[in-house]
């Protein structure tokens, strides 16, 4: 099959490449509104140089990879849907819910295929502890921590773009938690620090965010974030049952050392990024989405579970500024 990857910076390089070599795709077809940058990634993968994205659509692909920037993901997905193709889209759908709703409406109304970009839900890790969770083997859940720390921040022009710390990073602990767990939160209580660096309070964001959130059968779940952790890029999931209690992301590469005289040593290799971290997980995540457009499996992750997810971010960014609880039913546009 022929896929289309548009966008080609980081994340759209690195899935061009995963692509390349998958046994099922024999040709891909790239387009970035930087030219000079696709024409790197068109020539490390031997992939077509598309003039743009208006032009990906006129070389017969079989199924759309977008990975272009924020703005233009909601009209591209509904440009892949009037164009009766598959498209896989990194979150998110928009930076906002009308945005998102509206995208949404384009894949409902062609009754075409969308599957989201969040890639935990490939990960070893979080698989088997959303199997421990479904098994009853802790008992009552009464308590999970969600944990996401970026090593450094990311470039300042990216700030205003992101939709901010709970948008474009908490969003994924949103997704994991009602994915692991299988229950939706029904309140939020959040709140966040800009006391990093400057650019964060020029982009009206925090470098630092918490929330405490409740889920539908009274598990309490905390989820914090930041983009200053020096230590290391570290993504972890506590879970805590009445029976037993397990780790998501705890190994030898765990950017966190132990005081215990008999802890652990601190690690030697600390993850760098999301890139290194999750590289088996964004490979089989993109093994799902060809086998999907081609009608070979059920969708693993479409778009009303990347709008539950934002719902929830966006009643953590309401309860920041109100400084009070939001139930994510209260967010505009919700049902």
């Amino acid at each position: 099959m022929r896929i289309g990857v548009i966008g080609t910076g980081r994340i759209g390089a690195f899935h061009a490449g995963l692509l390349a070599r998958h046994p099922e795709v024999g040709s891909l077809v790239v387009a970035d509104a930087d030219r000079t940058r696709a024409a790197r990634v068109a020539e490390v993968t031997g992939a077509a140089l598309a003039g743009g994205a208006d032009e990906v659509f006129t070389w017969g692909v079989d199924a759309v990879v977008i990975t272009s920037a924020t703005a233009s993901h909601a009209e591209l997905i509904a440009r892949a849907a009037r164009a009766g193709l598959p498209a896989f889209c990194e979150k998110p759908i928009a930076v906002d819910l009308p945005g998102t709703l509206a995208a949404l409406r384009a894949v409902e109304a062609a009754g075409s295929v969308l599957q989201l970009g969040f890639m935990r839900r490939f990960d070893a890790g979080y698989r088997a502890a959303r199997r421990a969770v479904r098994s009853g083997r802790l008992g009552r859940l009464h308590t999970v921590r969600a944990i996401t720390s970026d090593p450094a921040p990311p470039p300042s022009a990216y700030l205003p773009l992101s939709g901010g710390l709970y948008r474009d990073c908490l969003v994924h602990d949103f997704d994991i938690l009602r994915w692991v767990t299988g229950r939706e939160v029904v309140e939020v209580y959040a709140t966040g620090s800009d006391a990093g660096p400057p650019m964060f309070r020029e982009a009206g964001d925090v470098d630092t965010a918490a929330a405490l959130l409740t889920l539908d059968d009274g598990t309490l779940a905390t989820a914090t974030a930041t983009r200053c952790n020096g230590a290391g890029y570290d993504v972890r999931m506590e879970l805590a049952g009445e029976r037993d209690q397990i780790a998501v992301g705890l190994d030898e590469r765990t950017p966190l050392a132990s005081t215990e005289p008999l802890g652990p040593p601190p690690a030697t290799r600390p993850w760098t990024g999301f890139l290194e971290r999750f590289a088996p997980a964004y490979e089989a995540e993109l093994d799902a989405f060809v086998h999907l457009a081609r009608g070979e499996r059920d969708n693993p992750c479409d778009g009303r579970e990347a709008l539950a997810a934002l719902r929830i971010a966006e009643a953590c960014e309401r309860s920041r500024r109100e400084r009070r609880p939001v139930r994510p039913a209260e967010v505009d546009g919700a049902p």
